[in-house]
């Protein structure tokens, strides 16, 4: 098991998110940005892009989990799980799985789990709930 796993809450599947080195993510819900956001100089004007949840489908009647079928474009992900350690720094970066596919996100040192923007390429992807589709690489001192 992976040692990061001790500071990740929210797990989906430990024995399966913590094979490797690293600690696995899955996707909890994908955003469509639908209004665009702010960004000035000060921070005073700053405001979050408008967003939806993407629809998901079934696959089946009998699904306990939908799909997202994505088209080339940028959205938002959001985890299932969550960090903890104030005093620590998170390196997460996309799984192999999904680079393989043409999707990716950029590579973050992060204290906590943001929202993060998927660029999807190509002919698109469908992507099923509860995805790992990132991984805690390394954890350092702030």
């Amino acid at each position: 098991m992976s040692p990061y796993a001790t500071h990740i809450d929210g797990l989906v599947h430990e024995p399966t998110q913590t094979e490797g080195s690293g600690v696995d993510l899955t996707v909890a819900e994908v955003y469509e940005m639908t209004g665009a956001g702010r960004v000035d100089f000060g921070g005073g004007e700053l405001e979050a892009a408008a967003t939806e949840p993407h629809e998901r489908e079934m696959r089946d009647p009998d699904d306990e989990y939908g799909w997202w079928s994505l088209d080339p474009g940028t959205y938002l992900v959001e985890y299932n799980e969550s960090i903890s350690g104030s005093d620590l720094r998170f390196t997460v970066q996309t799984r192999d799985a999904l680079l393989e596919r043409g999707a990716f996100h950029p590579t973050l040192r992060v204290a906590e789990l943001p929202r993060v923007p998927l660029s999807v390429g190509g002919a698109g992807i469908r992507i099923k709930e509860n995805a790992r589709i990132s991984t805690v690489v390394d954890i350092d001192p702030a």
